[in-house]
């Protein structure tokens, strides 16, 4: 009877201030697991820092955390993965509550949900952003986490190896969210103390350039995922504007037998034939879309469920 294999893997970007403590407070919360640190082109000592404080230091030269996500994903093999940032902000203590509970109840992914536990710790701009991602990706899937941006978070090792990580950024997380949502994986969210940077240590996150791009990110998957109700709402815009300037065109000839307006009628009958085509591609692309699900969908249950060493 083995015990499962963690590793507790940070993607870090100029973390000198901050990774020896984030390094040391992993391997004392959970003592059994190997702990990786994969340097993203720092300019600082991070990668030095880390090796000495006891992190297995990788690196990955392709520049932003989705890239530094995908590599480390591919590389790493465990049963369970640790995912956090390297800058001290996430309860490293907190760790093996969540690790427990994605074992107990064969969970794929737990959320830790940040509770701030000072002011500075999340700036006033980023916590509204978070509340306006959230909610928007609640209305497009129909469900959704109180943190979708969060970056401590434990997976299944069905999750990690089925998971295609296409983002380049910060919007990776929300990828991640999106994953779970799409396959209905046995998620939870467990809430989780987030402090404030230690002195020397600056966020790489900007509030607005970064938060534009994981709103990009959540219409393009909804396009991606929800191809028939995307190009479907499309097609009923289209249709409906079609309809208002053919409705005068129509009284005309009912009355006069004559359609006086002629480029008003073809400009309402290729807009007709537009939206038609909007609709045709919907319902091509969602079957494609079932496909590609499906492969998704084996390629997670390729792998087993996560369990404790005896209950396998």
């Amino acid at each position: 009877m083995t015990e499962p294999r963690i590793a507790v893997i940070l993607p870090c970007y100029n973390e000198e201030a901050a990774i020896a403590q984030t390094v040391v407070a992993f391997r004392a919360a959970l003592p059994g697991a190997r702990v990786y640190v994969y340097d993203n082109n720092s300019r600082d000592r991070t990668a030095e820092v880390a090796a000495f404080a006891g992190a297995i230091v990788r690196t990955e030269r392709v520049q932003g955390k989705g890239a530094v996500v995908r590599r480390m994903f591919a590389d790493v093999d465990a049963d369970i993965y640790v995912m956090a940032d390297g800058d001290a902000t996430y309860d490293a203590a907190s760790a093996p509550a969540m690790v427990a509970r994605l074992l107990d109840e064969q969970l794929d992914m737990v959320v830790g949900s940040r509770v701030h536990e000072a002011t500075e710790a999340y700036r006033r701009g980023h916590q509204f952003g978070n509340k306006a991602l959230t909610g928007m990706l609640a209305r497009l899937f129909g469900r959704s986490f109180s943190d979708i941006l969060s970056g401590y978070r434990v997976f299944s090792r069905r999750f990690v190896k089925s998971f295609p990580a296409l983002s380049a950024g910060f919007e990776i997380e929300t990828e991640i969210s999106v994953h779970a949502l799409e396959l209905k994986m046995p998620v939870a969210e467990v809430e989780t103390p987030y402090f404030a940077r230690p002195e020397g240590s600056e966020s790489k996150l900007n509030t607005y350039g970064d938060g534009f791009r994981i709103a990009t990110t959540i219409a393009t998957l909804y396009r991606i995922e929800r191809p028939m109700l995307f190009f479907g709402l499309i097609a009923a815009a289209i249709s409906l504007l079609a309809l208002v300037l053919s409705i005068p065109l129509v009284a005309t000839y009912i009355d006069t037998g004559l359609v006086p307006r002629f480029p008003t009628a073809i400009l309402a009958t290729g807009l007709m034939i537009l939206a038609f085509l909007n609709l045709f591609a919907g319902l091509i692309l969602d079957t494609v879309v079932r496909g590609r699900r499906e492969v998704r969908r084996l390629a997670y249950l390729a792998h087993p469920a996560p369990s404790r060493g005896g209950d396998r």
